[in-house]
Protein backbone atom coordinates (compact mmCIF):
# COMPACT_ATOMS: atom_id res chain seq x y z
CA UNK A 1 0.00 0.00 0.00
CA UNK A 2 1.45 3.04 -0.98
CA UNK A 3 0.33 6.48 0.38
CA UNK A 4 0.34 10.00 -0.56
CA UNK A 5 1.54 12.33 2.85
CA UNK A 6 1.66 15.99 2.75
CA UNK A 7 2.47 16.16 -1.17
CA UNK A 8 5.24 13.46 -1.43
CA UNK A 9 4.57 10.33 -2.72
CA UNK A 10 7.00 6.78 -2.24
CA UNK A 11 9.29 6.19 -4.69
CA UNK A 12 10.23 2.48 -5.57
CA UNK A 13 13.32 1.60 -7.59
CA UNK A 14 11.67 -1.14 -10.22
CA UNK A 15 13.85 -3.74 -8.94
CA UNK A 16 12.84 -3.62 -5.24
CA UNK A 17 9.48 -5.79 -4.13
CA UNK A 18 7.30 -4.38 -1.77
CA UNK A 19 4.89 -6.76 -0.39
CA UNK A 20 1.25 -6.04 -0.97
CA UNK A 21 0.51 -5.94 2.82
CA UNK A 22 3.73 -3.28 3.73
CA UNK A 23 2.73 0.13 4.03
CA UNK A 24 4.83 3.28 2.63
CA UNK A 25 3.58 6.43 3.36
CA UNK A 26 4.66 9.63 2.27
CA UNK A 27 8.67 10.69 1.28
CA UNK A 28 9.88 7.22 1.12
CA UNK A 29 12.18 6.20 -0.92
CA UNK A 30 13.14 2.58 -1.84
CA UNK A 31 16.45 1.76 -3.92
CA UNK A 32 17.19 -1.31 -6.05
CA UNK A 33 16.55 -5.03 -4.91
CA UNK A 34 15.56 -3.97 -1.80
CA UNK A 35 12.73 -6.23 -0.14
CA UNK A 36 10.24 -4.85 1.84
CA UNK A 37 7.98 -7.60 3.85
CA UNK A 38 4.34 -8.37 4.39
CA UNK A 39 3.23 -6.21 7.49
CA UNK A 40 6.12 -3.87 7.39
CA UNK A 41 5.36 -0.01 7.65
CA UNK A 42 7.66 2.77 6.47
CA UNK A 43 6.04 6.10 7.46
CA UNK A 44 7.38 9.81 6.42
CA UNK A 45 6.37 11.66 9.93
CA UNK A 46 8.63 15.09 8.94
CA UNK A 47 11.34 13.44 7.40
CA UNK A 48 12.51 11.54 4.40
CA UNK A 49 13.44 7.87 4.40
CA UNK A 50 16.11 6.76 2.32
CA UNK A 51 16.89 2.98 1.58
CA UNK A 52 20.12 2.29 -0.26
CA UNK A 53 20.50 -1.17 -2.59
CA UNK A 54 19.80 -4.55 -1.45
CA UNK A 55 18.28 -3.36 2.20
CA UNK A 56 15.77 -5.95 3.39
CA UNK A 57 12.90 -5.00 6.11
CA UNK A 58 10.99 -8.08 7.18
CA UNK A 59 7.87 -8.50 8.43
CA UNK A 60 5.86 -6.19 10.64
CA UNK A 61 9.02 -4.30 10.87
CA UNK A 62 8.26 0.08 11.50
CA UNK A 63 10.37 2.38 10.52
CA UNK A 64 9.52 6.15 10.36
CA UNK A 65 11.43 9.58 10.42
CA UNK A 66 10.54 12.58 12.10
CA UNK A 67 11.21 16.50 11.51
CA UNK A 68 14.38 16.57 13.49
CA UNK A 69 15.94 13.09 11.98
CA UNK A 70 15.72 11.42 8.78
CA UNK A 71 16.01 7.89 8.33
CA UNK A 72 18.94 6.51 6.02
CA UNK A 73 19.56 3.06 5.85
CA UNK A 74 22.53 1.63 3.78
CA UNK A 75 23.66 -0.73 1.30
CA UNK A 76 22.84 -4.72 2.23
CA UNK A 77 21.08 -3.67 5.29
CA UNK A 78 18.68 -5.86 7.36
CA UNK A 79 15.86 -5.01 9.39
CA UNK A 80 14.51 -7.80 10.68
CA UNK A 81 10.62 -8.41 12.08
CA UNK A 82 9.23 -6.66 14.84
CA UNK A 83 11.79 -4.02 15.12
CA UNK A 84 11.39 -0.44 15.43
CA UNK A 85 13.61 2.20 13.97
CA UNK A 86 12.67 5.66 14.72
CA UNK A 87 15.07 9.02 12.88
CA UNK A 88 17.95 6.64 12.92
CA UNK A 89 21.05 6.58 10.87
CA UNK A 90 21.59 3.39 9.55
CA UNK A 91 25.16 2.77 7.46
CA UNK A 92 25.78 -0.33 5.32
CA UNK A 93 26.12 -4.15 6.10
CA UNK A 94 24.37 -3.07 9.08
CA UNK A 95 21.95 -5.96 10.93
CA UNK A 96 19.01 -5.17 13.25
CA UNK A 97 17.97 -8.31 14.54
CA UNK A 98 14.16 -9.06 15.44
CA UNK A 99 12.45 -7.47 17.87
CA UNK A 100 15.41 -4.84 18.45
CA UNK A 101 14.61 -0.99 19.13
CA UNK A 102 16.45 1.58 17.91
CA UNK A 103 15.68 5.37 18.91
CA UNK A 104 15.88 8.74 17.52
CA UNK A 105 18.69 10.73 16.50
CA UNK A 106 20.87 6.92 16.63
CA UNK A 107 23.54 6.42 14.59
CA UNK A 108 25.18 2.90 13.59
CA UNK A 109 27.69 2.21 12.10
CA UNK A 110 28.57 0.04 9.15
CA UNK A 111 29.01 -3.67 10.04
CA UNK A 112 27.62 -3.59 13.23
CA UNK A 113 24.71 -5.50 14.59
CA UNK A 114 21.89 -4.81 16.98
CA UNK A 115 20.19 -7.93 18.21
CA UNK A 116 17.54 -9.64 19.03
CA UNK A 117 15.40 -7.53 21.74
CA UNK A 118 18.37 -5.21 22.14
CA UNK A 119 18.28 -1.15 22.22
CA UNK A 120 20.10 1.32 20.80
CA UNK A 121 18.99 4.59 23.02
CA UNK A 122 18.18 7.83 21.43
CA UNK A 123 21.34 9.89 20.65
CA UNK A 124 23.84 6.97 20.68
CA UNK A 125 26.59 6.44 18.41
CA UNK A 126 27.06 3.11 17.46
CA UNK A 127 30.83 2.36 16.40
CA UNK A 128 31.50 0.19 13.55
CA UNK A 129 31.25 -3.33 13.88
CA UNK A 130 30.14 -2.92 17.24
CA UNK A 131 27.69 -5.44 18.82
CA UNK A 132 25.20 -4.75 21.24
CA UNK A 133 23.94 -8.79 22.32
CA UNK A 134 20.99 -9.75 22.66
CA UNK A 135 18.35 -8.00 25.01
CA UNK A 136 21.24 -5.62 26.05
CA UNK A 137 21.23 -1.95 26.05
CA UNK A 138 23.19 0.93 23.71
CA UNK A 139 23.46 4.54 25.66
CA UNK A 140 25.58 7.19 24.34
CA UNK A 141 28.10 9.27 22.36
CA UNK A 142 30.41 6.94 22.09
CA UNK A 143 28.09 4.46 23.26
CA UNK A 144 28.27 2.17 26.23
CA UNK A 145 26.24 -1.29 25.95
CA UNK A 146 24.89 -2.96 29.46
CA UNK A 147 23.05 -5.31 29.96
CA UNK A 148 19.31 -4.79 31.25
CA UNK A 149 19.42 -5.88 34.53
CA UNK A 150 21.81 -2.24 35.36
CA UNK A 151 18.92 0.48 35.40
CA UNK A 152 20.79 2.90 37.36
CA UNK A 153 24.04 3.11 35.28
CA UNK A 154 21.75 3.18 32.16
CA UNK A 155 20.02 5.88 33.23
CA UNK A 156 22.63 7.83 34.79
CA UNK A 157 23.79 7.68 31.19
CA UNK A 158 20.26 8.57 29.61
CA UNK A 159 18.60 11.25 31.69
CA UNK A 160 21.02 13.93 29.72
CA UNK A 161 19.98 12.87 26.79
CA UNK A 162 16.69 14.44 27.03
CA UNK A 163 13.77 12.35 25.88
CA UNK A 164 10.89 14.50 26.67
CA UNK A 165 12.90 17.59 24.98
CA UNK A 166 14.53 15.90 21.86
CA UNK A 167 11.71 13.80 20.99
CA UNK A 168 8.75 16.21 21.90
CA UNK A 169 9.92 19.42 22.36
CA UNK A 170 8.72 19.36 26.23
CA UNK A 171 10.12 20.69 29.34
CA UNK A 172 8.34 18.35 31.81
CA UNK A 173 9.50 21.03 34.75
CA UNK A 174 8.19 23.87 32.50
CA UNK A 175 4.71 23.20 31.67
CA UNK A 176 1.54 23.56 34.26
CA UNK A 177 -0.44 20.43 33.71
CA UNK A 178 0.45 16.49 33.54
CA UNK A 179 3.29 15.33 31.68
CA UNK A 180 1.30 12.84 29.51
CA UNK A 181 -1.55 15.25 28.80
CA UNK A 182 0.78 17.74 27.15
CA UNK A 183 2.60 15.12 25.36
CA UNK A 184 -0.59 13.20 23.76
CA UNK A 185 -2.35 16.13 22.63
CA UNK A 186 0.86 17.52 21.25
CA UNK A 187 1.61 14.39 18.97
CA UNK A 188 -2.44 14.33 18.45
CA UNK A 189 -1.53 17.72 16.56
CA UNK A 190 1.25 16.51 14.63
CA UNK A 191 -0.47 13.22 13.77
CA UNK A 192 -3.68 15.60 12.38
CA UNK A 193 -1.46 16.05 9.46
CA UNK A 194 -2.48 12.40 8.08
CA UNK A 195 -6.17 13.21 7.74
CA UNK A 196 -5.04 14.46 4.35
CA UNK A 197 -3.47 11.63 3.58
CA UNK A 198 -4.43 9.99 -0.38
CA UNK A 199 -4.00 6.35 -1.19
CA UNK A 200 -1.99 5.55 -4.54
CA UNK A 201 -3.43 3.15 -6.72
CA UNK A 202 -1.09 3.74 -9.57
CA UNK A 203 1.88 2.27 -10.40
CA UNK A 204 3.28 5.40 -11.27
CA UNK A 205 5.82 5.61 -7.92
CA UNK A 206 8.91 4.22 -9.47
CA UNK A 207 12.09 5.57 -9.24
Amino acid sequence: MEIEHRGARPRVHPTAYVAPTAVLSGDVEIGPHCRILFGAVLTDEGGPIRLGEYVIVMENAVIRSTRQNPVSIGDHSLIGPHTYVVGATIDSEVFVATGARVFNGAHLGTGSEVRIDAIVHLRTSLPDDATVPIGWVAVGDPARILPPDQHEQIWELQRPLDFAGYVFGIDPMAIDRPFMVELTERYARSLHSHGGDAMIDDDTASI
